[in-house]
């Protein structure tokens, strides 16, 4: 698949030129595999087919389309198979190539001297310095701060961890060719990555077996040995480097302690809507977390050994660091003036001793002698800090950063659980085994037929009881069974790899304070409450997901967070209470402005709320991966928070492939982890009145801008609802011009596509549901309604003001507001990657003709409107105006996008209207086609 009509220019006179070139020896080299796997032939019409497909994209050549539908409604099945897979590899190499590119251009930045770039730590510091920010100030924000991204297994993740290993060698590769090669040297690179692509060729893009919850948990874990365990701590050494060049000092009086940034999961513990999480997948989860980060541990302590090999009798050491040597099992003479190995033997055999408590089945390197295992990670991590306190009193400090330095901030960030993991459940099965547990107890004989001060009444006498409602002489059903069961692992649990590993319950679906209460009786029953104490072992957290449940949210927290023995818990957290607000549901229930606005409205009371009660806010914002489900640039979302909801205090969803395209490189994975940290440093710190921070209008233009947004919100939500779910026949529409069917066929995860077995929007979960819309190429969910809510606005004389008064009060708004800018920002993006020519062929599936014509005509209009109504508010009259690199990414890209998208069409007719609906090598091919369209736009789950 070489590249021919790509134009050679060096490097000195288009940046981009190097990222042209290794996306022209990527093809080249996948073209040459398919040529010598798949014959001659195959090779021709991948290639006729690439160039006709650029000819229809890049040179607007209309008989181009008609070549393309013929070519290739004319290939037999097995070569469909063989293009399918063509093009979708290449997404996935074009991908590789544009991380390389990103961590490349990063590199020249920095070795020019540039300024720091907005994004970056260093840019965070600089901003707060100028606006008079001091160092005890920032000091402050990294010793109380919790930045968390939480890792989740959602049925949009369309990598085999198979294919992820071979792209992360490709991507080594790649990243080889940048510093100096010999000719021998390059070739043998080239034969590498020859063999590399054949290799990605060999394996099975997808699973032929449905996705287990074990599978998820390995699938994460894959994320941690490539990027986490290391960029992690590496970061934390930036930002004391940063902080050292910005405020002076040593850097370390902030963050050498402190773990403000820390990895969450929801894979083994997240049992809302997925029947195979359990009990068992909680302990799998936190024994191959466990595995995970005490193999890391055991790895870097034997290196560690090696390495520092000081003798006494040439340095000293300090008195605890021989204590600790003398400790050791090691009785070997050859070691008697090597302290420090001597102590390292010691901490690998109680590290091997403690992986063997906590379930590890093979250790690697047996250790020395016996030893006494850690009871928990804080006694590890101060053995590391014995080693490192007497490396600094005898001239060995410059030892203790290659390696002891990293180890030592890992066991403090990671423990022995590696990263925090949430139980999720809906608020329903909550008062469906309470109603059991009280009607067995004869308490109460109708618990869910009860008004909602009667529940409330009802549980808050019973968390007074000292006696519970459950009795192992009666016998209760499965789901009662099984909920208990999960929240007595949970505690033990917690009694097994510590506090950190299960420290939140979300509620999903929390509509009332009896939602809560509920889950506060439930760990009273099972241990993990004490009344007596007034203590909660796990932190209550609602999720507040649909309009209604938003617009309720700060009511309900004001009402729960007066109730005298939740005060009272809450006054133990360190006066600290979480909400979690949900994108994608909010989204799918009320539209992508109106959703926006309502999350805006939430956190603005939810702030209000939490000041009168003297409680510090955490939001946990359930994000998903496209900008319909909350999604678009998570630097931007977090600086354009309102005022008052960050401090310091953070934590968000990574879902889907979405986890794969930021992490699956280490450069780019710190990079990303960087930005979060670097937004909330700026959305907690930066003064309100600064113009890129937090807010930049003052509070009477802000008052007025938030109300012309309520009327867009109220107008754009009737327009949205009216198409979703009063417009007959859209639901036959969306499950026919849709592979909705297709994807809930696809082994992507663990969990059914729709809560219950139905063809209600209202039960289609929210990530299929966007899903769906972006593989046909609408994005509808990132868009719809705005334009019709701002036309009507505009033209509505009882809103005051004329036409053109108003549309400049817009452009205001985004030139003002970093709420709105934002908004219309990720909006710009949806609209770039969206391309109605090719959603028409998905129309085409559409049985009813009139239906078709109905519906598209009406998605095409409101399309059309919202691109003109976009380019007047914003002066732009090309997408991505802002943002040049993402704008030649989606250029170059979709020419190779655009066959996937006519194969899948072509593929879903033969399956749903000929007789090839039983042939596995369509549904094959339309799997094939689900996962390089996924791979090609990046941010569609």
């Amino acid at each position: 698949m070489d590249n021919p009509a790509a134009p050679v220019v060096q490097a000195g006179a288009d940046k981009d030129a190097p990222l042209k070139e290794d996306i022209r020896l990527l093809g080249r080299l996948l073209g040459d595999v398919l040529r010598d796997q798949e014959g001659d032939a195959v090779f021709d019409i991948v290639e006729t087919i690439r160039q006709t497909a650029v000819r229809f994209r890049r040179d607007d050549d209309p008989d181009a389309g008609e070549e393309l539908a013929t070519l290739l409604h004319k290939l037999t099945r097995d070569q469909t198979i063989s293009v399918v897979r063509a093009f979708s590899y290449f997404s996935h190499l074009a991908n590789i190539a544009e991380d390389q590119h990103h961590n490349r251009r990063r590199r020249a930045h920095l070795l020019q001297g540039s300024a720091p770039r907005s994004g970056s730590i260093g840019y965070a510091l600089g901003k707060l310095a100028e606006a008079g920010i001091g160092r005890d100030t920032v000091d402050a924000f990294f010793r109380d701060a919790l930045i968390s991204p939480v890792l989740t297994a959602h049925p949009t993740e369309v990598q085999r961890k198979s294919i992820l290993d071979a792209e992360h060698d490709i991507a080594r590769l790649l990243a080889e060719r940048d510093a100096p090669q010999t000719p021998k040297e390059r070739r043998r690179n080239e034969q590498l990555l020859h063999a590399r692509i054949a290799t990605l060729w060999q394996t099975r893009m997808l699973r032929y077996s449905k996705l287990t919850v074990a599978d998820e948990i390995e699938n994460a874990l894959s994320y941690y040995r490539i990027t986490f365990l290391r960029e992690v701590p590496a970061l934390y050494d930036d930002i004391e480097l940063e902080l050292a060049e910005q405020y002076g000092g040593d850097g370390s009086a902030a963050a050498a302690h402190a773990s403000f940034l820390q990895m969450g999961s929801w894979i083994g513990g997240d049992r809302d809507g997925n029947p195979n999480v359990n009990a068992d997948t909680m302990r799998h989860a936190l024994t191959r977390q466990s595995t995970t980060i005490l193999d890391f541990y055991l790895d870097e302590v034997h290196a560690l050994g090696a390495e520092l090999s000081a003798s006494t009798l040439l340095v000293k050491v300090s008195p605890a660091l021989e204590q600790l040597a003398d400790a050791s099992p090691d009785a070997s003479p050859h070691r008697s003036d090597e302290p420090y190995r001597r102590a390292l033997i010691g901490i690998y055999a109680r590290l091997a001793a403690t992986a063997r408590e906590l379930g590890v089945g093979h250790i690697l390197r047996k250790e020395v002698g016996h030893a006494a295992p850690y009871l928990d990670p804080e006694l590890f991590a101060a053995d590391l800090e014995v080693l490192a306190d007497s490396l600094r009193q005898n001239h060995g400090a410059m030892l203790i950063q290659p390696r002891l330095a990293g180890l030592l901030r890992a066991a403090r960030i990671f423990g022995f659980h590696l990263a925090s993991l949430d139980m999720r459940q809906s608020s329903d099965i909550h008062e469906r085994v309470l109603a059991e547990l009280f009607a067995r107890a004869g308490v109460e004989a109708d618990y869910a037929g009860m008004e909602e001060e009667d529940k409330r009444a009802l549980i808050l006498r019973e968390l007074a009881q000292p006696r519970p409602l459950f009795s192992p002489y009666e016998s209760y059903g499965d789901e009662t069974n099984s909920e208990l069961a999960i929240l007595r692992c949970a505690r033990e649990i917690r009694l097994r790899y510590g506090p950190r590993a299960i420290r939140n319950y979300i509620i999903s679906h929390t509509e009332t304070v009896s939602d809560l209460l509920e889950v506060l009786l439930l760990q009273k029953e099972t241990g993990l409450m004490r009344v007596s104490a007034g203590l909660s072992d796990v932190m209550v957290i609602p999720l507040f997901e649909t309009i209604p449940d938003l617009q309720r949210a700060a009511g309900i927290m004001d009402e729960w967070m007066a109730i005298p023995l939740v005060a009272g818990i809450i006054e133990k957290q360190g006066r600290l209470q979480e909400v979690m607000l949900g994108y994608s549901d909010s989204n799918k229930d009320g539209g992508f402005l109106t959703s926006n606005w309502e999350l805006y409205q939430a956190e603005l009371k939810l702030v209000e709320v939490f000041e009168q009660r003297q409680v510090k806010l955490r939001l946990f914002h359930g994000r998903g991966g496209t900008v319909g489900r909350g999604g678009g640039p998570s630097y931007d979302a977090i600086r354009a928070q309102p005022p008052g909801t960050v401090n310091g205090q953070i934590r968000l969803t990574e879902q889907g492939e979405i986890i794969a395209s930021k992490f699956s490189n280490p450069e780019i994975g710190r990079r990303n982890l960087e930005l979060l940290v670097a937004a909330t440093l700026e959305a907690s710190l930066t003064p309100h009145g600064v113009k890129d921070g937090a807010s930049g209008v003052d509070a009477g233009r802000l008052q007025r801008f938030e109300s012309v947004m309520a009327e867009l919100s109220n107008r754009a939500y009737k327009a949205y609802r009216n198409l979703v779910y009063e417009t007959p026949g859209f639901t036959d529409y969306f499950f026919e011009g849709t592979p909705i069917a297709e994807i809930a066929e696809l082994n992507l995860g663990s969990r059914p596509a729709s809560r219950k077995s139905t063809r209600r929007i209202e039960d289609l979960r929210a990530i299929p549901w966007g899903f769906s819309w972006g593989q046909c190429r609408l994005l509808l969910p990132g868009w719809f309604g705005f334009a019709s809510s701002v036309t009507s606005w505009l033209d509505d004389a009882n809103v005051g003001a004329d036409r053109d008064a108003k549309l400049e009060e817009l452009r205001a708004m985004y030139r003002d507001w970093p709420f709105f800018a934002t908004l219309l920002s990720n909006m710009d993006m949806v609209l770039a990657k969206t391309d109605l020519a090719i959603a028409s062929r998905y129309a085409g599936l559409v049985s009813d003709a009139g239906l078709r014509e109905r519906i598209f005509r009406r998605i095409a209009a409101e399309h059309g409107e919202t691109i003109r109504t976009l380019e007047a508010i914003t002066g732009a009259s090309e997408r991505l105006a802002g943002n040049p690199l993402l704008a030649r990414s989606i250029q170059n890209r979709f020419a190779y996008l655009d066959p996937l998208n006519h194969l899948q069409v072509e593929l879903i007719h033969r399956r749903r209207k000929l007789a090839d609906n039983a042939d596995p090598r369509v549904h094959r091919g339309i799997h094939l086609s689900i996962n390089g369209v996924a791979a090609g736009l990046r941010n569609t789950g």
